[in-house]
């Protein structure tokens, strides 16, 4: 039995990309319980994984004095998967290394960290493989940085939501009286958030709910746009939100916006095409890639061309009567199983 070690610790995060992308690929190969490979988890709370996951998997606490060479882990794994590119644990021997690349935002930032651009090409260098999330993460990787001549794989995420029935007596805490669209994730500036807003005064009909992250300074100027355009009360910013809130609201909304400047991957248009609801994204890095043929795109932000694609958007998706079944047929094709299945091969490779 070979054993392969996960660098999983940013798992601790479920309302963040990475923290998603780790545990649902964990319990993917929970579910596929190879008989030829030992996963070990690398986590602070080993605890609540234990309960959920119990003698699947081996487990090793996190500590944040890994970080430092000198307190490195030592023990001799077959295989270490560093799950993000960002993560400052490093092994101290010389393992066969798998990097997963989701995005290479860091370095096109303005306030660009050289501390993280030089982690980065360091991974770079000590990948025995590298997988991209994306194709569009791959190209924009070599775009930027040397890559190494190892081998390189595209693996798509999963679909996070796979059983779209709701409990009939759940509510969330605020709840729209209006018809709603819908958007999720950090309150950054490459989110996009802002464009929404002038773009909601030409649809009168509609409010706006966005979830997320709020603890960003680009909240604040987000704030200020609502109150220029005094929208304060059809803009409802609920914050993080749990499963059941977001599950919800994807439910219940008349389609996703998704204004995003740059995404390695994009996993709401895929939660919310789950619903069978349309999709409205930017036509921006990954997400044509991810979004596919029954997405609706945005070339720019003029608010006048933006409601424009919103209400022929609308309609026909409401006058076609395939539309729900394609989108919905769309979603399925992002399985969490087969990227397990598909991350599996490339350990066996190395």
């Amino acid at each position: 039995m070979k054993h392969v070690f996960l660098e999983s610790h940013n798992i601790k995060n479920p309302y963040f990309g990475f923290g998603q992308f780790n545990y649902h690929l964990i319990k993917a190969f929970a579910s596929l319980n190879d008989p030829e490979i030992r996963f070990t988890l690398h986590a602070k709370d080993i605890d609540s994984l234990k309960r959920e996951f119990g003698p699947t998997f081996d487990y090793r606490k996190y500590r944040s004095i890994t970080r430092y060479p000198l307190f490195r882990i030592r023990k001799k794994y077959d295989v270490w998967h560093s799950l993000n590119q960002n993560i400052k644990i490093e092994p101290a021997r010389d393992l066969p290394y798998v990097l997963t690349v989701h995005d290479i935002h860091f370095a096109k930032e303005q306030a660009q960290d050289p501390e993280v651009t030089k982690r980065f090409k360091t991974k770079l260098q000590r990948s025995s493989a590298i997988v991209y999330i994306s194709e569009f993460a791959k190209k924009d990787t070599h775009a930027h940085f040397d890559v190494p001549l190892v081998p390189e794989y595209v693996i798509y995420n999963g679909n996070t939501i796979l059983d779209t029935k709701l409990a009939e007596d759940f509510k969330p805490k605020h709840q729209p009286s209006r018809p709603y669209f819908f958007s999720i994730g950090e309150f950054t500036e490459r989110k996009n958030f802002g464009v929404l807003v002038p773009m909601l005064k030409n649809l009168p009909d509609y409010d706006l709910v966005l979830a997320g992250n709020t603890d960003r300074p680009y909240h604040d100027q987000l704030l200020e746009i609502i109150k220029e355009y005094n929208l304060e009360n059809r803009i409802h910013i609920v914050g993080k939100i749990d499963e059941h809130t977001k599950r919800y609201y994807l439910a219940h909304c008349e389609a996703l916006v998704f204004p995003s400047l740059r995404e390695g991957f994009g996993i709401p248009p895929i939660e919310a095409m789950t619903f069978g609801k349309p999709v409205f994204l930017s036509k921006n890095t990954s997400l044509p890639e991810i979004g596919g043929q029954e997405a609706f795109y945005w070339d720019h932000y003029d608010p006048d061309y933006m409601a424009q694609i919103v209400r022929d958007g609308l309609q026909k998706s409401k006058t076609d009567t395939n539309y729900v079944h394609r989108v919905k047929a769309h979603a399925s094709t992002f399985n969490w199983l087969e990227t397990a299945k598909n991350y599996i091969k490339v350990y066996k490779a190395l």
